[in-house]
């Protein structure tokens, strides 16, 4: 990477943090780019050579929220192993409850299109994986139901626990993501 494209990712990723710690403090709605280029220590010409305006900033969070997500599906490989999937859940519900854009997305009347977007990159994903790993699905429509169940009750309980301001301790939490994907999508998956 050259200077120059170093210059502008670090840029970009200053406007999306402060874009984050922002959302902490008010509704993301009522963010302005007067907000995100104070914060982020950025001039206003750089914050439009990245973004055209607050809802292309709001999306581009959106996408580093959901890939922020794979990177961390991407550790994960379960065979069944109650720790490894408490891990992993532990993990998605940790970053749910410190990413406040994810929290307050979910409740937003953006969140259908968030979901929306969600939905068609992670069905990408399982097809990409269904893929490499063919000889190993018997049935790979089957198998991508099944992924596509699990995305739907991992993204409803989170719903359901960001909605009640994340008042049940994260541990409970991935317990309960685990004993679903070990007891109700896992066996389902062979």
């Amino acid at each position: 990477m050259n200077e120059l494209d170093e210059r502008y990712s670090t840029a970009e990723d200053a406007i999306i943090e402060s874009f984050f710690l922002l959302s902490r403090e008010k509704q993301f709605e009522k963010i302005t780019v007067s907000d995100v280029v104070k914060k982020s220590g950025v001039v206003r010409s750089t914050f439009y050579n990245h973004y055209e305006n607050i809802p292309s900033l709001i999306s581009a969070a959106e996408d580093k929220t959901i890939n922020d997500i794979f990177e961390l599906m991407e550790s994960f490989h379960p065979k069944g192993d109650r720790q490894l999937c408490h891990s992993y859940f532990l993990a998605i519900c940790n970053y749910t409850k410190e990413n406040s854009f994810l929290s307050s997305i979910l409740h937003s009347p953006r969140g259908d299109s968030f979901l929306e977007k969600s939905m068609m990159m992670f069905h990408r994903y399982v097809a990409e994986i269904s893929e490499e790993g063919a000889e190993n699905i018997k049935n790979k429509e089957r198998f991508s139901y099944y992924i596509a169940a699990t995305i739907g009750i991992n993204l409803g309980v989170l719903h359901k626990w960001t909605a009640e301001e994340c008042k049940t301790n994260p541990e409970e939490i991935a317990d309960i993501l685990t004993t679903v994907f070990l007891n109700g999508v896992l066996p389902f998956m062979d």
